[in-house]
């Protein structure tokens, strides 16, 4: 009998129960006051490995069809991001254990309509389970919590274990840590992969490449992979942020065919944390570390991680990332990611008929690399609202490989957004659209209350001598953003482009640019988002106003 629907509000078929159960009997707690102790979950942690198991409601048959498995849980991939001291290496270091051992692969359905799982080694599968990381170093964290379970818990003489310094036997299989030497290990066969600290796997170091050797192993049995990293650094390119991009192009429905089965879930501190306060960073560090936070009856002292935030050997930057798990910017970022948050407003509702003012920057197509992106980004005259009307942005992979602009689409956006709003203002950089910029003055140039200038009444070049007056337009722009004078509805492109900006100075004063002329991080919208602002800055000094007109319909931006 198939999964009968949800019995209560967030109910969801899973073999995560069992997995508890299993580690609560098998498992102890490797060190600390408790240590020996059956290993216990905190309900963050316990709510984590239920969403990881969670099966496909409507999979049918069992685990083996045919010569093939069937494998159905929901997850292929996972990410765990929290704050240094959470509880994740020991969480990890279970989950080896319960990969090996337990009953993790989805089997059908019982009577009852719930999942029936089974141990690999039941389904002919050797299993074999990686702990893997760029070092040794890191490879002990959670390595040395799996031996001391091996060694002290249950589960040692209950499935003959053999737990040695480098590698423990199980039953047909093996658990093992591994580093970037894994690399030439194409031919392993794992069925679980515990990826720890992501956020420093970069290019420099074979991470990526270690990330993808280990992934295409996986997926020849339909292993999964959990990664557990603090927050990234956005620029640095590392496995962890490459995850999270991938997550983000899923939510927004932009992975090819039925891509998919990336679980993210991290946590950090409000955007609103001041790091100055007693109050504000004691609240932030609580909500960050969660259960497992000594305020809430967990292991981290929260009194003295405010200690250590504040020493003064403690970088700010740093601070941010492994205590409150914000992630923050570059040392180049022209805006840090806690900053942008700090404006999100998801409770704006955009009306039909509401006077703005629109910015778009646009490109067209490039012989050799990657071609920039093409924004058009709308600003609300009253409160400074943003949103995204449309971002256009070359699909990696051989998707973009002879991919074009639509130009139609954009056209079609401009010409909508002209439709659907009273468009007091619209400031275009016409460089490569100069035909469409002339189109668009002769469509609409009529009826801006505010233009550009005499004879262009949208085109504002960022070119041509002009770097005195794009440098006044994004200061204006970044003091609304630091002083919150301006909102946003989170959208993806636009805070993925804002973040990705980088300071530059200049004669004029600072710009910004990629981190380098190559790069696949593109800022367009962040440069849309700065023309808009200066429009509507513009039309408020000169006291423009709309018609009154009657809305057709309501959008709430989420």
């Amino acid at each position: 009998m198939p999964w009968q629907g949800p019995k209560h509000e967030g109910d969801l078929p899973t073999l995560g129960r069992g997995v508890l159960r299993w580690m609560e009997t098998y498992l102890i707690v490797p060190d600390g006051p408790k240590a020996g102790e059956p290993f216990e979950l905190t309900l963050e942690q316990a709510q984590f490995i239920l969403n990881f198991y969670a099966v496909d409601p409507y999979s049918d048959g069992p685990a083996i069809q045919g010569s093939a498995l069937h494998n159905t849980r929901v997850t292929r991939r996972a990410v765990l991001s929290r704050p240094k001291g959470w509880g994740k290496s020991p969480l990890l270091a279970g989950l080896c254990l319960a990969e090996a051992l337990a009953d993790v692969v989805p089997d059908g359905w019982d009577a009852n309509g719930e999942p029936v799982g089974r141990p690999w080694a039941s389904l002919g599968f050797k299993p074999k389970v990686q702990i893997v990381a760029v070092s040794e170093d890191q490879t002990a964290n959670t390595w040395d919590p799996v031996l001391e379970m091996c060694r002290e818990g249950p589960v040692g003489d209950e499935y003959h274990l053999e737990a040695l310094e480098t590698f423990v036997n199980i039953p047909r299989g093996r658990i093992e840590y591994v580093t970037s030497a894994a690399i030439s290990r194409e031919g392993f066969r794992p069925v679980f992969a515990a990826m720890d600290q992501t956020e420093s796997w970069v290019v420099s170091n074979s991470g990526l490449r270690l990330a993808a050797t280990i992934r295409r192993n996986l997926a020849k049995v339909s292993g999964t992979s959990i990664e557990t990293p603090n927050a990234f650094i956005p620029g640095a390119e590392s496995v962890a942020e490459h995850s999270y991009k991938a997550w983000r192009q899923q939510q927004e429905g932009k992975l090819k065919g039925d891509a998919g089965g990336i679980y993210y879930d991290h946590r950090e501190a409000p955007a609103d944390t001041d790091p100055s306060d007693l109050d504000s960073l004691t609240t932030g560090l609580k909500y960050a570390y969660g259960d497992s936070a000594s305020t809430g009856g967990g292991w981290v002292p929260i009194e003295r991680i405010v200690q250590d935030y504040w020493d003064p050997d403690t970088a700010p930057q740093d601070a941010r990332r492994f205590y409150l798990n914000q992630i923050t910017h570059a040392e180049d970022a022209w805006i840090a990611a806690p900053e942008w948050a700090g404006c999100l407003d998801l409770t704006k509702i955009v009306t039909d008929g509401d006077p703005i003012t629109l910015g778009f920057d646009g490109s067209r197509h490039r012989t050799h690399g990657v071609t920039d992106a093409t924004a058009l980004i709308a600003t609300r005259i009253e409160d400074g609202h943003q949103w995204e009307v449309g971002v256009w942005e070359q699909p990696d992979g051989p998707a973009g490989d002879d991919w074009f602009v639509p130009v139609t689409e954009v056209d079609a956006a401009v010409n909508m957004a002209f439709n659907r709003w009273s468009v007091l203002a619209f400031y275009a950089d016409p460089a490569k659209w100069e035909s469409f910029v002339a189109k668009w003055e002769a469509d609409h140039g009529s009826v801006l209350s505010v233009k550009a200038s005499r004879d262009n009444p949208i085109g504002w070049w960022m070119t041509g001598g002009r770097s005195s007056l794009i440098v006044r337009m994004l200061e204006q722009y970044h003091s609304a953003i630091i002083n919150k004078e301006m909102t946003h509805d989170g959208s993806y492109a636009l805070t993925r482009h804002i973040l990705n900006a980088r300071r530059r100075p200049s004669r004029s004063g600072l710009q910004i640019a990629k981190e380098h002329p190559d790069s696949p991080n593109k800022i367009d919208a962040a440069v849309a988002a700065s023309l808009s602002w200066k429009a509507r800055l513009d039309a408020i000094s000169a006291g423009a106003t709309a018609p009154a007109r009657k809305p057709s319909r309501t959008l709430r931006r989420s």
